[in-house]
Parts: structure tokens; sequence; C-alpha cells
């Protein structure tokens, strides 16, 4: 029996991938800001703890994980998933709502990481596993604080991927494209306070607009979704990425060719830079 930790687990993604771990016989401690607000059949399963915790909330984690720790033994896998969007372009938006944003998708999960790493360290074994988005490997218009703040989970886990795994400790982020969850409710999602009208008819703007009519018409089923995400992190050996979605995997063939583009024209003058006969 593995112990999970997920966070942000009351709906969408985090609770399916709860339920996933639960309908394994795993045990599961759910950390949401508000336990009265979990699904009945997570609230009531005896392999579930849940937990009241906003991990923007720097000073509350350590005595969470002690609970998961007091009552499992042990943390295999944490799950990152607390998170929420921001929609409006860069120039919209304020430092308090960058700041805000980057509270929860990136110091929330850098401290939730920080605080059961001594724990994974201790067992010589471990798997985090970070929700980043389609977004944190290609910026889109209307989207670039968050997309900011899900390159740096991409980042984030590459380099803990490195560090960790001198200890038996691997790193994940697995990077979902559009799902049919509740992500584009006004509960999850937030649009600049700021609007600036000649944004108005460009790719800013028209982000709003698709916001609109995908609502809770996304291509992605969380339910598969997740089970996606339980079966790979339950493998041996983690990917870097999972790139989760037909879009996302659309959008990934894009981003390598755009690359490719990019750096081809200046190759030759790119390596020139280099002092003479540097190796």
């Amino acid at each position: 029996m593995a112990v999970w930790l997920v966070t942000g687990a009351s709906r969408g993604i985090g609770a399916e991938i709860a339920r996933a771990a639960v309908g394994n016989g795993d045990a599961v401690a759910v950390a949401v800001r508000n336990p009265d607000r979990l699904p009945d059949d997570l609230k009531n399963s005896s392999n579930v703890l849940p937990l009241a915790l906003d991990v923007t909330r720097t000073e509350d984690i350590p005595a969470a994980v002690g609970e998961v720790v007091s009552r499992f033994g042990r943390i295999d896998v944490l799950v990152n998933n607390a998170g929420r969007g921001l929609l409006g372009a860069v120039e919209e938006i304020t430092d308090a709502e960058a700041r805000s944003l980057f509270d929860l998708n990136v110091f929330g999960l850098i401290n939730m990481t920080r605080a059961v790493l001594p724990v994974m360290r201790r067992q010589g074994s471990g798997k985090i596993v970070n929700i980043g988005s389609r977004s944190g490997f290609e910026g889109e218009p209307g989207v670039g604080l968050y997309s900011a703040s899900k390159f740096a989970v991409a980042g984030i886990s590459e380099a803990l991927a490195a560090e960790l795994e001198p200890f038996g400790i691997q790193a994940m982020a697995v990077e979902p494209g559009v799902f049919r969850t509740d992500f584009l409710d006004a509960s999850s999602l937030s649009v600049a306070a700021a609007r600036i009208t000649d944004y108005d008819g460009t790719p800013a703007h028209n982000t709003l607009d698709w916001i609109d009519t995908a609502n809770h018409a996304q291509l992605g089923d969380p339910v598969r979704g997740a089970a996606l995400i339980y079966e790979v992190t339950a493998q041996e050996k983690l990917p870097g990425h999972l790139y989760l979605g037909r879009d996302t995997l659309e959008r990934l063939e894009v981003k390598i060719q755009r690359m490719r583009d990019d750096a081809g024209p200046w190759r030759e003058k790119s390596i020139a830079t280099a002092h003479d006969g540097a190796v």
C-alpha cells in the first residue's frame, strides 16, 4: 500500500487522482482548504485522511505533513495539484494579482515539497508529481502570467529530478491540456481587474471569449487523465514529463518545430560567439 498526499483534491483532477489511488488500495491524505467540501466517497473512506490546509499558509504545512506521517508512517507520493488560473494580457495584470498567483501555483508547491522531502530522504524513496499545464511549455496569449507560473513548475520539476536522484527520489511534471473540470469556473480562474480596450479583438482578449464557450465542454476526461497519472506514477521509473491529452501532444509538436525554426537560421553564428579555440 502506497501513501499519497494530494493537494487541491476536493474536485477536478486532484479528486480523481485521489479516487484512483484509493481504488487501487492505497492510502491518501487529501489536503484541501475546506474538508467539508470533499466528495462523500473521499470524505467517508477509511483509506482517506482529510487535511484542512491552504498551501499558501506556509506556517501550517509542517503540521499537516506530520499528521500524514503520524497516521500512515510514511509518504510515498506527493502530488502538488493545488493551483488556479489567471486571465489577462501581461500588461493588464497587476503585481498583486501576479504575486497571488505565484504564491499558490509556485511557492505553495515549493513549500509543500520542502516539507515532504525530509520524510522521503529518511525513507530513501519517494515520488514528487507536480501538476503543471500545457501552458508550461508554450506561452499563450491571454494567460501569460499563468504560463509563467507553470513554466516555473516545469523547471522546478526538472531540477528536482536531478537533485533527488542520489536519494532514490523521483520527480515528474504532468502537463495536461484542457480537461472537463471546474478549472474554467470563477472559483478556479480569475480575470485581471484592469482591462485595456486596445487588446479587444486581439489574441489576448480572444482567450476570454474562448473560455465562455469551452467551459465544461473541454475534450479531456478527468477520470481517464487521473487514471493515466496514477498508472505512470505507479511505475518503477517516472518520465521527466507526462504530456497529458491530445491537445497537449499536438501543441508539443508545434513547440518543437518552432524551436527548430528559431535555432536553425542562427545556429552557426550562435556557435561562433564562443572565444576562438574554445571547446
